[in-house]
């Protein structure tokens, strides 16, 4: 069937096009299905059906657009296709079958080229999530993660790498831990996330103080260069499939662990990573409530390690507590400095980046077994982290001599006051994520949470518990009604909520 063209000008997110509902009929197609579009060659695309594509024309979006040349035509020939065989795997997994190492291959194919419809990949991580899949399947989809991005490939070894499971807020210590360890010598290309559902992700808290975006060719360059590099994993080629199965997973908020594990370990291979240390914080409110959840997690990681050739250690990390006081980009980036700066900050902050960082020292060979934390310390108080991380902004193109007091928080502040004198009795950490996102965090760099108040620390009526910072005045207003509505943080004695009794006259 031939068509005129309408371009949309908007991005779909995949090849996709939009019939007149008659024209599809006509064609034998629903919503869903695939046509070919024929022009002076082939191209797949996934079909919407609707009356607002005129009958006769077809609604063609961006990257179809994109795909078909500079020049999108005026007219295309619609024929309609099957769908891709990994639909067929995905439907295996559903009724519980084992799959073999080429069919999913075929669906992280699939997945990469944005093959699948938004169901068909709801499916396929829904699967997962229910019937989860056995250690050579978990290895297949790792491998499949990585041969079907870029990898990077160094020269030298090892190789060394870190990752936090994550579900705790405040946690920015590869500030600290990557300038330890590439002060020691050691390379640690270190790929990173934006946050999804937190109020700061590693790549939003870098991006404070250089650019964060490189292709993998890139970070290679910045990381045999000055020894480490800190950059949003989002803007290469590295494991793409990550992405677009996590943007599957979110409306569902759910976690299948054998994609979490093949997730984790697709970013690091496809770095070349040798040695890996993984946080696993443990607690309430945690990705990981319990310490047997976390060993179990823990020796499914040091496994699938070794099948990928990689040296894996797992540290079980206190979770249920934010790591230092600050909760958003610009003031974690603020904290974690000045801890680089003066060794003056939180003790939560300063303990776990020395721990996990002396984990990588040892496993790299530059300190002896049981003597990491201590090199670690050492690197830290003699300002070595803090001239290699200068080196590490310089390189990724930001300004080296930035200090702590350079960063300011957001303009407008607000308090969240103590109603009553005692002890904090409970904490919410997810309740200060969402304050500090309602704020602007972490799209607003200057939004965020300074913690004043920690479980167990006393407060006198009137004290206040919580600053919030906000880069926009209609967001703070928002996020203190938030906070009063509902307090993060409870102090023993306080009113929770007035329940009266209403009389009917």
């Amino acid at each position: 069937m031939e068509l005129k063209v309408q371009r949309i000008q908007i991005k779909a997110g995949k090849y996709k096009v939009v019939l007149n509902t008659e024209d599809a009929r006509e064609l034998g197609v629903r919503g869903g299905d695939r046509v070919q579009l024929k022009d002076h060659s082939y191209l797949t695309a996934i079909v919407e059906t609707g009356d607002l594509i005129e009958k006769g024309t077809v609604g063609v979006y961006q990257e179809c657009c994109d795909k078909l040349g500079d020049v999108c035509p005026l007219t295309l020939n619609i024929l309609p296709t099957s769908r891709p065989s990994s639909v067929g795997f995905i439907k295996k997994m559903m009724d519980h079958q084992k799959l073999t190492q080429e069919e999913i291959y075929q669906i992280v194919q699939d997945v990469v080229r944005d093959n699948l419809t938004e169901i068909e990949m709801s499916a396929f991580v829904t699967s997962s999530y229910i019937h989860g899949m056995t250690s050579d399947e978990i290895e297949w989809l790792t491998r499949a993660m990585i041969d079907t991005g870029e990898k990077i490939e160094f020269n030298t070894h090892p190789i060394m790498d870190k990752h936090s499971i994550g579900g705790v807020p405040g946690n920015k210590i590869s500030l600290l831990v990557v300038p330890i360890v590439a002060a020691n010598g050691l390379l640690i290309p270190k790929t990173s996330s934006r946050a999804i559902t937190g109020a700061a992700g590693t790549a939003d808290l870098m991006e404070v103080l250089a650019p964060v975006e490189f292709s993998a060719d890139e970070i290679k360059s910045i990381t045999e260069k000055v020894g480490g590099v800190i950059a949003w994993g989002g803007a290469t080629n590295i494991a793409p499939a990550d992405d677009k199965l996590i943007r599957a997973e979110y409306p569902l908020s759910i976690d299948p662990r054998c994609q979490l594990l093949a997730s984790i370990m697709a970013k690091k291979g496809a770095v070349g990573a040798d040695c890996v240390v993984i946080d696993i914080p443990v607690g309430s409110g945690t990705k990981v409530p319990t310490v047997e959840e976390g060993k179990k997690l823990a020796r499914d990681l040091i496994e699938l390690g070794e099948r990928l050739g990689m040296s894996v250690e797992c540290a079980m990390t206190y979770g249920a507590s934010p790591v230092g006081r600050t909760i958003g980009p610009a003031i974690e980036v603020r904290e974690a400095l000045k801890v680089l700066e003066t060794m003056q900050g939180p003790n939560s902050l300063i303990e776990k980046s020395t721990a996990l960082a002396g984990i990588l020292l040892e496993m790299g060979g530059v300190a002896a077994k049981g003597r990491g934390k201590e090199l670690a310390m050492e690197t830290l108080r003699s300002g070595k982290a803090l001239n290699k991380l200068k080196e590490i902004i310089e390189a990724q193109g930001g300004n080296p001599n930035i200090t702590h007091t350079d960063i300011k928080p957001g303009e407008h502040r607000a308090e969240l006051a103590s109603p009553a004198d005692g002890y904090v009795i409970e904490f919410d950490n997810k309740r200060i994520v969402e304050i500090a996102r309602i704020a602007g965090a972490p799209i607003d760099k200057g939004a965020g949470v300074w913690i004043h108040r920690k479980k167990g620390e006393t407060v006198k009526k009137g004290e206040p518990l919580i600053t919030i910072f906000a880069d926009k005045s209609w967001k703070l207003t928002n996020a203190l009604k938030s906070a009063e509505k509902m307090s993060p943080i409870i102090v023993e004695g306080m009113l929770l909520e007035r329940v009266q009794t209403f009389k009917v006259f």
